[in-house]
């Protein structure tokens, strides 16, 4: 596939530099987004892309997501070296502990009868926050007003985190360029590619200093240098990247 040229240059330019960081979200980027969540595997070829990443001396390949970091490793099914970064920043490298699992359950409480009146809406409970589902909603209208209701019945100092026909509502405020930047400090990173495909990816991209590669996949407004059409194309962005440094 043809990348534009003056993400070949970018990319180039960022295989030159140590440490460095190659990070991307999961659905949407590196799997084809699905209406049931635990069906989106990568797209053929991105675990052997990834893999030689990682393999590559001060290299660290990192996956940041929405998902919490088990569902992550499950649904995936990717075993590499990589850094895990789960529910929007809030997990680092494993699951979450203290008490925040107590006020997610009490959102669950609150939001369940509230979804469950709409048919194909979804509750999807995740370990600091819950997210309401409408991408299976065929009345679009129902559909909004079910995403407007879940915003006015929560307490409004929660983090909302909406997305493509989802809300997340999150018991933490950690977001996706929290948990980049804190990468990035980990490792004393030199240079960051970020590719990711949603409104809580623009968290990221925002974050990234203007010599990092930052890509949007897909359609939208985005704060991202560069955008590439599809998990495809996002494949492609991976491999060009590993052949530059191989």
């Amino acid at each position: 596939m043809t990348l534009p040229g003056e993400l070949v240059d970018a990319l180039a330019a960022l295989a030159a530099r140590r440490p460095l960081l190659v990070a991307s979200d999961y659905d949407g980027v590196l799997a084809r987004l699905r209406d049931e969540p635990s069906d989106a595997v990568p797209e053929q070829g991105v675990a052997a892309a990834l893999d030689r990443l990682a393999a590559v001396r001060g290299v660290t390949v990192a996956l940041v997501s929405g998902r919490g970091v088990d569902d992550l490793r499950t649904t995936s099914g990717l075993t590499g070296p990589f850094r895990w970064v789960g529910s929007h920043g809030a997990e680092f490298d494993g699951p979450l502990t203290g008490e925040l699992a107590g006020r997610r359950n009490a959102l669950v409480q609150l939001l369940r009868p509230v979804v469950e009146q709409t048919a194909g809406a979804r509750l999807e409970v995740k370990p600091a926050s819950v997210a309401v589902h409408v991408r299976q909603v065929q009345d679009r209208a129902a559909a909004a007003a079910l995403l407007d209701e879940a915003r006015t019945r929560v307490d409004p100092s929660l983090t909302m985190k909406p997305g493509k026909d989802v809300l997340e509502l999150a018991v933490t405020d950690a977001d996706k360029g929290s948990a980049l930047r804190r990468l990035r400090a980990e490792l004393g990173a030199a240079g960051t590619l970020y590719m990711g495909d949603d409104v809580t990816d623009e968290d990221g991209f925002r974050a990234l200093a203007g010599d990092d590669v930052t890509v949007k996949v897909g359609e939208g407004a985005t704060a991202a240098r560069f955008r590439v059409a599809d998990p495809v194309a996002a494949l492609a962005v991976l491999q060009r990247l590993g052949d530059l440094l191989g």
